[in-house]
């Protein structure tokens, strides 16, 4: 187990499983009373994981995987993939995401590129400025810094 990985206490009346135990072999950690935000959470770390494991795959429009992508192709199949489902286009993605502040953001949230109120492209935030996406014809999935300040962000629900 990764030293830097904290296991919250689970009692049980029963005593039956502890968290430890549970989160050696590898299953989900759950206590009663605990927000989603956690499972939320952990959905974001691993599509950003997915969509990185992308790097390098050729885009191309209309595509969601697993060898070809366009821009809301990657975060579907990178959503779909650490359990979570999204529409297919990226401004039915920003429809659907539950939408924060610059400061509020974390790795694995949607970053929506926008001119007026028409959003146009799509890509996960990977941290430090950066997302994955897959930009346009002609190029591969890849992670690159954000160019602009006309974003939006979202948290998948």
């Amino acid at each position: 187990m990764n030293a830097h990985m904290r296991v919250p206490a689970v009692v049980s009346r029963a005593g039956a499983v502890s968290a430890i135990t549970v989160a050696a072999v590898g299953g989900p950690v759950a206590a009663p009373g605990l927000p989603q935000q956690a499972d939320a959470a952990s959905a974001a770390a691993r599509a950003l994981q997915i969509a990185a494991s992308k790097k390098g795959a050729p885009y191309r429009y209309g595509a969601a995987g697993p060898s070809r992508f366009d821009c809301s192709g990657l975060t579907q199949y990178a959503y779909k993939r650490a359990g979570k489902r999204l529409p297919r286009t990226a401004s039915a993605q920003y429809n659907r995401t539950r939408h924060i502040k610059a400061a509020s953001r974390h790795g694995g949230d949607l970053v929506f590129f926008h001119s007026g109120s028409s959003v146009y492209h799509v890509g996960l935030y990977a941290g430090r400025g950066r997302i994955w996406h897959a930009p346009k014809p002609g190029t591969v999935v890849r992670l690159e810094r954000i160019w602009t300040k006309k974003v939006w962000y979202g948290k998948v629900r």
